[in-house]
């Protein structure tokens, strides 16, 4: 279990090297985001997944057995790069791109109307070429006053800093 650290900063990282340094580090826990029935119903208007146990309250505050609507697992995911822009940036890259994940567990609901956050540890960075990185993140997303975590995914991004980026 990784232990968290929560940031009133953004965490910066400049250069391949000041990535390298923070693996292993505590990690960095973005502020909370609301995630409202508005917002869920608006995904499902986008991804065409209107199944009721998201759009419904009525027949979820019946049927459910969580009593209330919950999130679309893909919505919890997609917010990742929110979270993470929120807290950590990479000045100096000419581009950061997601790369894909290992790994994805939905453990627990996200329940609408929680304010939900994610911390991010750096596990692992390869330079892939100069002033080039492959970084794999253990992220995890929590719902406030929610007994365990929604979200566990061991995410890849890519991050391109111009050539001669130094520490």
């Amino acid at each position: 279990m990784t232990t968290t650290a929560s940031r009133n900063t953004i965490q910066e990282f400049d250069c391949v090297a000041a990535l390298n340094r923070f693996v292993g580090q505590l990690a960095i826990t973005s502020a909370p985001l609301l995630i409202d029935q508005e917002m869920i119903n608006r995904f499902a208007q986008v991804t065409h997944d209107h199944q009721w146990i998201h759009t419904d309250p009525a027949r979820a505050k019946m049927q459910s057995p969580y009593q209330h609507t919950i999130a679309h697992g893909f919505l919890v995911l997609s917010l990742l790069t929110y979270w993470q822009t929120s807290c950590i940036s990479f000045p100096g890259a000419v581009m950061a791109l997601n790369y894909g994940f290992d790994k994805i567990r939905f453990t627990a609901p996200v329940v609408a109307g929680s304010r939900v956050s994610a911390s991010f540890a750096l596990t692992h960075v390869t330079e892939t070429k100069p002033a080039h990185a492959r970084c794999t993140w253990a992220v995890t997303v929590n719902a406030e006053n929610a007994p365990r975590p929604s979200v566990h995914a061991e995410w890849h991004i890519l991050v391109q800093y111009k050539d001669g980026a130094v520490a």
